[in-house]
């Protein structure tokens, strides 16, 4: 099914659309709720909730500013680190383990093999380190530029510099798949 169907399936609330759409794109959202939401349980939250959006906000998305799978992984990285942010979250105290850091991206659902499908990793070689590490914390693991500046000690208008530089790599790399 191209886009341009998917798009007025959704629009007409087609539920064979809504199916194709799940099924073709619900790993690759999901893995990017679980870089920013390291708990299966509540990422699977997120993941349904952002789904949900997606189908309801349909008629917001316009072709002319991006495909459709950036509109919807942004709705779910913005939705996780949404949850992130809430009361619930910070309420609840819990923290990480460092095996849930470094073990728990790569092994639900094959979310790294996932990713790493759609053209991630080899987008990412093109980028230099300052870059790559800018990309890794505020795309994949939701920091916001203030805080990847408060963090790691970086000018707030080198990190925004930095994110430009990494998107003009990338576009460029993108538009020559």
């Amino acid at each position: 099914m191209e886009e341009v169907q998917i798009i007025a399936g959704l629009r007409a609330k087609d539920r064979k659309t809504t199916e194709y759409l799940y099924d073709k794109y619900s790993r690759a959202l999901y893995a990017v709720i679980s870089r920013i939401v390291f708990d299966k349980d509540i990422a699977e939250e997120v993941f349904h909730d952002a789904f949900v959006k997606i189908t309801k906000k349909i008629d917001r998305y316009e072709e002319s500013k991006g495909r459709l799978y950036t509109w919807m992984a942004n709705i779910c990285r913005n939705s996780a680190i949404d949850k992130l942010r809430s009361k619930e979250i910070s309420q609840s105290g819990k923290t990480n383990t460092i095996d849930d850091f470094v073990y728990g991206m790569e092994s639900q659902s094959g979310t790294q093999e996932h990713i790493d499908g759609i053209g991630v990793k080899e987008l990412m070689i093109a980028l230099n380190e300052d870059q790559k590490f800018i990309v890794e914390y505020i795309y994949f693991k939701g920091y916001t530029h203030s805080e990847v500046s408060e963090e790691f000690d970086i000018p707030l208008g080198t990190v925004k510099s930095r994110v430009r530089a990494a998107i003009q790599v990338l576009k460029k790399n993108v538009a020559r798949i």
